[in-house]
């Protein structure tokens, strides 16, 4: 009886602000089938650090993340806090 555990990407959506939505299954086996899975979604902002991101995520963030996006991106937050203050 062998218990393995297995992180995939199951999606990536592309915002139109350029924001990426990850959605992250975890897969558990057991003896090759199936028995277990959860998801886990996170966001990545134009202008972070994809280092630390899967091959698939950095491939796509280079992609959509131009510097017109990430500036887009940059003022509609700064706009946003303005608009609170």
């Amino acid at each position: 009886m062998a218990l393995t555990e297995r992180a995939t990407i199951g999606a990536i959506t592309i915002l139109s602000d350029g924001q990426l939505q990850v959605r992250v299954d975890t897969v558990v086996e057991k003896d090759g089938h199936e028995i277990a899975r959860n998801y886990h979604r996170y966001v990545v902002n134009p202008g972070d650090d994809l280092s630390g991101e899967l091959a698939r995520t950095q491939t796509i963030g280079r992609a959509v993340h131009t510097p017109d996006v990430i500036k887009a991106f940059d003022q509609a937050r700064t706009d946003k806090e303005v608009s609170r203050a």
